[in-house]
């Protein structure tokens, strides 16, 4: 230890009160008045540890309750981030702010002294102005990063400024961003960013992170597992995903180099392992089938080439396939390719490839579907795009009933004989892929779905 004073400082405590609003979540602000620090500028509920006898917990709820009149039990408070700030008078204190989501009473200003008003704002369309150490730690909160520096220099104002913004997060254990090169090739598309949040897949080769902008912009950043997937994806947002509108992602920027792409954020939760009412699913899947029709109605639909390409891979995936496949599972599978050896072709588009409900993101609030992760588009079969889609449907009829009556249509015989095909060869490449990556969740649904038309009787 060196000689020199021990370092000292305040510890103050911010309350983020959250409520979800019509656009989003909401945050309660106030404005400082009177003969007070930063008076005018607009602030979380926050205030000082009261003596050594009080902890942060107890703090935030006093202050809750003396500011804003509101109740908050112990139980109901969270730790959201920890912010070393420096005033521009040189003064250094640490502020915890934590996260509350339900208490008791009505906000309101309690110390008209010190507060001329009081309000709901939406946590991406923070008000001006504010206090750049409150603003410094709602951007880290938002950034969902725990942990952030905001040393101000002597000559910046108190109130936040874009171009004097002095946050810099300190990513937690597994929160770092990309690579250095393909946060500079982010930042050239679409400027500073001040948070990185890792959205990846929980499997092999999934990079994905959302990037969150100094001037409160949200996009997404993904780094693709090889070139072809890259030139997929890319190919389809500059060719047929612009037809869908506001239901698609929209490319920003794309480096070849890095198979990296920017792209803009879509609203709504992801469908995968959702839980919804019936009523709700039915209407949630009669969207699914008329995204998938204006997906497949997006360009004019060509003449048949030939039969199922997949036929070609089918000795490759039974050999990674075989050690988890049960009794009759591999006579099944080749009797069924040889049938199909014999089937025509049917006219090809534009396909998603991918098109499942982790893919498919829906918006409670209005209603609204939207469609990601183009990486595996390519031209084929309309019906293609039903193979991963028909295990969300399997064992219930009204589901599939509900896709085909926003599709607009039935399912040609020929189509049906391929989507059976299809789905038997796309089950054992992902009973192949599966456990040789760590994805149990792929092996299981390739089971599943080998096992239905070994049940059922195929069509």
């Amino acid at each position: 230890m060196s000689g020199q004073q021990r370092h000292r400082e305040p510890v103050d405590v911010h309350l983020i009160l959250r409520r979800d609003g019509i656009e989003g979540p909401e945050v309660l602000l106030s404005r400082r008045a009177g003969n007070v620090y930063a008076s005018g500028l607009w602030h979380l509920v926050s205030g000082h540890l009261d003596g050594p006898h009080e902890d942060v917990v107890d703090a935030l709820i006093r202050e809750a309750a003396e500011e804003a009149g509101v109740s908050i039990e112990p139980a109901d408070v969270r730790f959201a981030v920890a912010v070393h700030h420096r005033s521009p008078a040189g003064g250094s204190r640490t502020g915890m702010f934590f996260e509350v989501r339900t208490w008791q009473g009505t906000p309101g200003v309690r110390e008209p002294a010190v507060c001329d008003a009081m309000g709901w704002f939406p946590l991406d369309g923070l008000p001006e102005p504010m206090v750049a150490y409150c603003r410094a730690g709602l951007d880290t909160y938002r950034s969902g990063q725990m942990m952030a520096v905001h040393f101000q220099e002597p000559e910046d104002p108190i109130a936040y400024a874009p171009a004097l913004d002095r946050c810099r997060f300190v990513p937690a254990v597994g929160t770092v961003g990309p690579d250095t090169r393909v946060r500079e090739f982010t930042e050239r598309a679409v400027g500073r960013i001040t948070g990185w949040t890792d959205v990846s897949w929980a499997r092999e080769g999934s990079r994905v992170w959302r990037a969150h902008g100094a001037e409160g912009g949200v996009w997404f950043v993904k780094v693709h597992q090889n070139g072809r997937f890259h030139q997929r994806e890319v190919a389809a947002y500059r060719g047929w995903v612009p037809e869908l509108g506001a239901a698609a992602p929209r490319l920003v920027a794309a480096d070849e180099s890095l198979s990296a792409i920017v792209i803009t954020a879509v609203p709504g939760r992801s469908l995968h392992g959702a839980v919804h009412p019936p009523v709700e699913q039915r209407r949630i899947f009669q969207r699914i089938g008329e995204l998938a029709a204006d997906i497949h109605r997006s360009v004019p639909s060509r003449p048949s080439t030939g039969g199922i390409t997949a036929l070609g891979k089918l000795e490759r995936h039974l050999a990674g396939a075989r050690p988890h496949l049960g009794p009759g599972d591999e006579d099944f599978v080749r009797a069924i390719a040889e049938e199909a050896a014999g089937f025509s072709g049917l006219e090809s588009g534009p396909t998603h490839g991918d098109f499942q409900l982790r893919n498919l993101r829906w918006d409670e609030v209005t209603g609204s579907l939207y469609v990601i992760d183009f990486e595996r588009s390519e031209v084929g079969p309309a019906v293609r795009d039903f193979v991963r889609l028909s295990d969300a449907w399997s064992g219930r009829p009204d589901l599939f009933k509900a896709v085909m009556d926003g599709y607009g249509r039935p399912f040609t015989r020929a189509e049906e004989q391929h989507l059976v095909v299809l789905a038997v060869l796309d089950a054992v490449s992902g009973i192949a892929y599966g456990p040789a990556h760590g994805d149990l969740e792929l092996l299981e649904r390739g089971r599943r779905t080998l096992a239905r038309p070994r049940v059922t009787g195929r069509p």
